[in-house]
């Protein structure tokens, strides 16, 4: 029997898919939180329902335990036989599973290659545009002014995300819809962890770091969310309910069309620098680069308030920087990541001003820079985070990306050199590869618009 080049990429694929490596440590190193009972699919296959927890009196989203982010390229001619083939297993997913973070996520997006390569014409007719930003709502990935010239765009037809306390259930997942369909041929495999100390033990980004001896490790705070050391799933920093959907906000033409309930999601890999960032920023350092120059918190604080009332303007991002000569993170972004304005969302919901609009999915990982390529991997782990989050379109995406660079709403261009201490966290980020999808509703999530 002869073996093709593919075949021993599909076999080694599906090895990695089921492996665990370093990651399957998750379920050793921490104890699944408590979580409420299963409710109906929603029609938005991107929501989750998650618990929240108070931390300094603060409430903080506790993400799921393990994820997992697979892209490929479409294997097949036969889209209508295919579409009906994945709705079937994801239909099997959630019987199988309750769509909670104790049973399994699962969020089937799409990239333009497979639009505009295998449902052109339907595409041309259905695809949602942004009418705020005068553009289509889903745009190929850029690189930003602090992203170095090796970050890749990558070109997937698909990306699936799959999250859970479980690693068996994401494991399941994995085996149900790229092992046993041949639909796909998977281009990456991208592992990952995410969860707190809440509880006052050591977390889990702590404990796996050390297990795998990555370089910082031993300065993580001890009860640290993410490697970085703060929290960042406070609930006033993510966007509530439905408002990254598409239609919600009326960015875009959705509303009542064929992608109503979907959403944006834009997908990259970054490396970090623990040593950098622990050994070369003290305590008020760290502070003034990941929220805002000057903020005074309790000395070694990891959860920060971020409600709306805190929330920066354009014109305090300009007056810090004139007066420190630098930017935060946080405050950066939330000219542009916050509401302007109270606003009635196409749900009917009232959206306050300063409320979060972009739902990040992010987690920590040990990748380097996936868990497996198709391109190879460097099998020392490493420090970094896959960052996935959800916007109502790549422009609302492209715009909060600029913001960590300086460039802000209004146009002004703060004068800041790509990758230094006063452009905050840049200095210690470093961007592999980056891809925008669109994420359909729930009715449409298998090969969207082949039916037509």
């Amino acid at each position: 029997m002869r073996v093709t080049r593919r075949g021993l990429l599909a076999g080694a694929a599906a090895g990695a898919l089921g492996a665990t490596g370093i990651y399957e440590l998750v379920d050793r190193l921490a104890t699944s939180p408590q979580r409420a009972a299963a409710r109906d699919l929603l029609p938005e296959q991107h929501l989750l329902d998650l618990r929240v927890v108070h931390d300094d009196g603060i409430a903080v989203v506790v993400p799921p335990l393990h994820h997992q982010l697979v892209t490929g390229t479409v294997a097949t001619g036969d889209l209508r036989s295919a579409q009906h083939e994945l709705e079937h297993a994801l239909a099997d997913l959630d019987e199988r599973f309750a769509p909670t973070a104790a049973g399994l996520g699962v969020t089937v997006a799409w990239g333009l290659p497979y639009f505009l390569g295998h449902v052109p014409a339907a595409w041309a007719e259905h695809a949602p545009f942004d009418r705020r930003a005068q553009k289509p709502a889903l745009l190929p990935a850029i690189r930003f002014p602090s992203d170095p010239r090796s970050t890749v765009l990558e070109e997937n037809d698909v990306a699936v995300l799959m999250r859970s306390d479980s690693l068996e259930h994401v494991s399941a997942a994995a085996k149900r819809l790229f092992d046993d369909l041949k639909l796909f041929e998977v281009t990456t495999i991208r592992k990952g962890f995410a969860g707190g100390g809440f509880e006052g033990r050591q977390s889990l980004p702590k404990r796996m770091a050390t297990a795998a001896n990555v370089p910082g490790a031993d300065l993580i705070p001890d009860t640290a969310e993410l490697f970085l050391g703060f929290t960042s799933t406070q609930s006033a920093n993510l966007g509530p309910g439905r408002i990254a959907n598409l239609e919600t906000l009326g960015y875009t033409d959705a509303a009542g069309g064929y992608f109503h309930g979907g959403t944006h999601m834009h997908v990259s890999h970054i490396f970090e620098d623990l040593e950098a960032w622990f050994l070369n920023f003290d305590f008020q350092q760290r502070v003034d680069t990941v929220f805002r120059p000057g903020l005074k918190v309790r000395e070694d604080a990891q959860t920060v308030a971020q409600g709306a009332a805190r929330a920066s303007s354009a014109s305090g991002v300009k007056r810090d920087f004139r007066r420190r000569g630098r930017i935060g993170h946080s405050s950066s972004i939330q000219p542009t990541s916050r509401l302007e304005r109270d606003t009635v969302g196409h749900d009917g919901d009232v959206y306050r001003k300063g409320t979060a609009i972009p739902q990040r999915v992010d987690f920590n990982t040990l990748d380097n820079p996936f868990f497996w390529s198709r391109d190879g991997v460097d099998q020392a782990a490493s420090a970094g985070v896959h960052f996935v989050v959800f916007n109502p379109s790549s422009d609302d995406f492209h715009r909060n990306r600029l913001a960590m660079d300086g460039v802000l709403p209004d146009g002004t261009r703060l004068p800041l050199a790509p990758g230094s201490r006063a452009q905050g966290l840049n200095s210690v980020l470093h961007t592999t590869h980056r891809q925008n999808f669109l994420v359909p509703p729930r009715r449409h999530r298998s090969f969207p618009l082949a039916e037509l």
